[in-house]
């Protein structure tokens, strides 16, 4: 059950980053492993969107699919993952941006998950725990081009 949590300080605000992370469809050109991003559903709800999407990740030979409900509450800055369909027995990931004293903000991000398949864990998993460990960076540098 591999979970990680991080709390990192950008120079850019909640929405600038808020705004980025939810930006699914470009996660493919700068996110490690993620080779194709595709939303099959789009709504509108009390203020909030509700996706669901289909990443695929890639490591070498391996490929998996998987399907998530993505909720983006631009009114609380956070945005909530929870698993639909894919390899995981669970994956639950969390993003929320917070305003910083002095500007800018901090990025809270948070996953725990758990593959169905041991094998599946052992061959993916390090890797897997790798790639959510530079997530947040990857969304830095994203924002730093974006942004300035």
């Amino acid at each position: 059950m591999p979970q990680f949590e991080t709390h990192r300080p950008v120079p850019h605000t909640p929405d600038q980053m808020f705004d980025l992370v939810s930006d699914v469809e470009r996660y493919p050109e700068f996110l490690p492993l993620c080779e194709a991003l595709s939303v099959k559903n789009r709504k509108e709800r009390d203020g909030k969107e509700l996706l669901i999407a289909d990443m695929t990740v890639g490591y070498k030979a391996i490929r998996e699919t998987f399907t998530t409900q993505v909720l983006l509450n631009r009114a609380e800055r956070v945005i909530d993952v929870k698993y639909i369909d894919g390899p995981f027995r669970y994956l639950d990931n969390r993003w929320r941006f917070v305003v910083a004293d002095g500007g800018g903000c901090t990025v809270d991000f948070f996953i725990d998950y758990e593959f169905k398949s041991r094998i599946l864990g052992a061959l993916m998993g390090s890797m897997f725990d790798r790639a959510f460990r530079m997530f947040t960076e990857a969304f830095e540098k994203r924002a730093a081009a974006i942004y300035g």
